[in-house]
């Protein structure tokens, strides 16, 4: 066999692999979407019509609505938290020199280790005991701590990217001409590792957002997007379920495409 064909094989190969990757990837989601748009009441073939009639029922349902603002609002507190203090920990890991940095790293990374089950299920037994001590029970606090717990570390490692690259001689040319710290985090680090920063609000934005596991185990009786679908297709299907669950797939496009246009400016 000439080494002409052996590599169109390989090539053929490698392009099938990852079109049949692709398909199984979006063939569930785009039958999700399809869903969403049957006229009838129950998840069957073939459709007996389309309509935006379930749609319209998401927005006319309370519970829902609820879920759709507990999913917001955790997701939101979440990654301004869990970015901020990621941002913070990647610049103390990589930039500076201290005894137990080593350590520190690794302490930092273990949650990413962690099944999401098992976290929630520790931090449940956690917040259980601390609940009796303090009274107070699980709700929407404890699912936003759960989630900074877990999504923190994954913040710090995409902003540790940015900065590994980052070149200090320009903050040492903002205190050569008067900057001070301040200064010089506002107008040259911050905006140097922005691109880093914005990536990591996004990736803890989604991951907060459709996070199923945690929000089960720590939010009590409040509910979510993820768990309300998990709680009403436990009962029944209905093509609400479908509606609602490609709403919560529109902002992980929408911000990937917004990611994807800033990182072209």
């Amino acid at each position: 066999m000439s080494a002409q064909v052996e590599n169109r094989l390989i090539d053929a190969a490698l392009w099938g692999s990852l079109a049949v990757v692709l398909i199984f990837f979006y063939i569930p989601i785009f039958t999700l979407i399809a869903f969403s748009f049957q006229e009838g009441r129950f998840l069957t073939l073939p459709f007996e019509g389309l309509s935006l009639r379930w749609y319209g029922e998401l927005f006319r349902n309370a519970n829902a609505l609820t879920a759709l603002w507990n999913s917001t609002l955790i997701a939101v507190v979440t990654t301004l938290i869990a970015t901020a203090i990621g941002t913070m920990a990647a610049i103390v890991a990589v930039r500076y020199r201290f005894r137990g940095r080593e350590s520190f790293r690794l302490l930092a990374g273990v949650p990413l280790a962690f099944p999401q089950l098992l976290l929630g299920i520790v931090l449940l037994l956690w917040f259980s005991v601390l609940g009796r001590i303090f009274d107070f029970s699980t709700g929407i606090t404890t699912a936003i701590i759960g989630h900074i717990v877990y999504i923190t570390p994954f913040a710090m490692v995409i902003v540790a990217v940015q900065v590994f690259n980052f070149d200090a001689t320009l903050e040492d040319a903002a205190r050569d001409c008067g900057a001070d710290t301040f200064q010089v985090y506002r107008h040259i680090t911050i905006p140097l590792l922005w691109p880093g920063i914005f990536s990591a609000a996004i990736f803890a934005f989604l991951l907060s957002w459709g996070n199923f596991y945690l929000t089960y185990s720590l939010a009590g009786s409040t509910r979510t997007l993820p768990t309300f679908i998990f709680s009403g297709i436990a009962i029944g299907s209905s093509p609400l379920y479908p509606a609602i669950a490609t709403v919560v797939f529109i902002p992980g496009i929408l911000l990937v495409i917004l990611a994807n246009r800033l990182r072209r400016a």
